[in-house]
């Protein structure tokens, strides 16, 4: 039971796939443990085990004050036209830059006692739940970014005092 620091930009955990939870023990009950921990801190909408240094399919995430987890999510349904709206990543500190994302999404997972898990809203909890699964499938928000914000937000790296 712990905040966890946040791994960034260049940590190769960041850009690998997650492996699927298939036993839910006592390491996946820390883990969940710290996971909430980490996004209960102000200003994060959610953190992704591998942030964490954790290479497992789990997030939690902190929208309007409701906190929760998800072991083993798969974004099932987006819907709605993608739109790019201003985004951030703790793994990427002091960026913000607009990726394109649906308004609303679904994911479904399963909970620590293995009961399946749904997930689904629109606004900030949409975009969270395709953050947070993207970063399960190894890939951060940079992805979603147009090619000339991508080369401004590299730039914006390259020139950081965490890179």
């Amino acid at each position: 039971m712990a905040v966890r620091p946040i791994r960034v930009f260049g940590d190769p955990v960041l850009t690998s796939v997650s492996t699927p939870i298939e036993t839910v023990d006592e390491g996946v009950r820390a883990l969940v443990r710290d996971l909430i921990d980490t996004v209960e801190l102000p200003g994060r909408a959610g953190v992704a085990a591998p942030q964490i240094g954790v290479g497992l399919r789990a997030f939690s995430y902190n929208i309007d004050g409701d906190i929760g987890y998800v072991l083993n999510p798969v974004l099932v349904e987006v819907s709605g036209e993608p739109e790019a709206i201003g985004e951030g990543c703790l793994s990427v500190p002091g960026l913000w830059h607009d990726a394109v994302r649906y308004p609303r999404a679904k994911v479904v997972g399963m909970d620590l006692d293995g009961n399946e898990l749904v997930l689904e809203g629109e606004g900030l909890l949409a975009q969270a739940l395709q953050h947070e699964t993207d970063h399960l499938d190894g890939m951060l928000y940079l992805k979603r970014l147009t090619p000339e914000e991508r080369r401004v937000a590299m730039r914006e790296i390259r020139e950081s005092d965490w890179f």
